[in-house]
C-alpha cells in the first residue's frame, strides 16, 4: 500500500470511528463552521495545527504558507484574513512559527534560494536586516537563527494588526486579539511571544 492510499484507508477509519461515537457529527459539521481562531502558520509538514493543539474538525480556520508569513501583498492571505475577521468572527487570530524553519534558515543563508522562494523569504531577510543589530549579538548560530523565527512572528503580528481589515474590526468594536507563538519542533511545545 503506497503513502495516499494508506491515508485514505486511515481517513476511512477514522471517519467510522467518529460515526460510531457520533452518529451526527458529520451532518452537524456539514451544515457551518464556527471557528474561534484563524490560525496563520508554516506549511511545514512537521507542524500540522490540528494536530499539535489537539484541535478537533471546526475549530480553526487556517491559512498556512512559507514561513508563516502575513505580508501586506498577499491577496491570499488578506482574503483569508477578511473572511476569518468580517464573515466568521472570529476571536482570535493566532501567528505560529516555529524553530528550524527552512523559510527563516533560507533567509539566513547567504546562498540563494530557488526563484519565487527567494522572492518569498525576501520578507524574512527584511526582518534580519532590521533587527541586525540585535541578532549579531549572538554568536551561536543556531541561537541566532532561533531568535529570527521570534522575530518573524513578531513581526507578522505587527502586520495583522496594522491591516485594514483588523483597524475596521476593532473600529467598529469588534473585539479580536492577535497572539503570536512559537512551536519548538524538539519538544512538540508551543509557546507564546507576543499578544496584541
Amino acid at each position: 500500500m503506497d503513502q495516499l492510499d494508506q491515508l485514505l484507508e486511515n481517513n476511512r477509519e477514522w471517519a467510522e470511528k467518529i460515526r460510531s461515537h457520533h452518529p451526527d457529527y458529520f451532518t452537524a459539521l456539514a451544515k457551518e463552521q464556527h471557528p474561534t481562531i484563524l490560525w496563520i502558520g508554516c506549511a511545514d509538514s512537521r507542524v500540522p495545527p490540528s494536530v499539535i493543539t489537539g484541535a478537533d474538525p471546526g475549530m480553526l480556520f487556517m491559512h498556512r504558507n512559507i514561513a508563516n508569513l502575513a505580508v501586506h501583498t498577499d491577496a491570499g492571505f488578506h482574503a483569508v484574513l477578511e473572511y476569518a475577521v468580517d464573515l466568521l468572527k472570529v476571536k482570535h487570530v493566532v501567528v505560529a512559527g516555529h524553530y528550524n524553519c527552512g523559510g527563516v534558515k533560507a533567509a539566513c543563508s547567504n546562498e540563494p534560494a530557488p526563484d519565487m522562494i527567494d522572492h518569498w523569504i525576501q520578507h524574512i531577510r527584511d526582518i534580519k536586516r532590521i533587527y541586525e543589530p540585535e541578532l549579531i549579538k549572538e554568536k551561536d548560530p543556531q541561537k541566532r537563527e532561533d531568535r529570527l523565527v521570534e522575530l518573524n512572528v513578531i513581526e507578522q503580528v505587527r502586520n495583522i494588526e496594522s491591516s485594514s481589515t483588523l483597524k475596521k474590526a476593532r473600529k467598529r468594536g469588534q473585539e479580536v486579539a492577535i497572539h503570536g507563538l512559537v512551536y519548538d519542533t524538539g519538544n512538540g511545545l508551543l509557546k507564546r511571544l507576543i499578544q496584541k
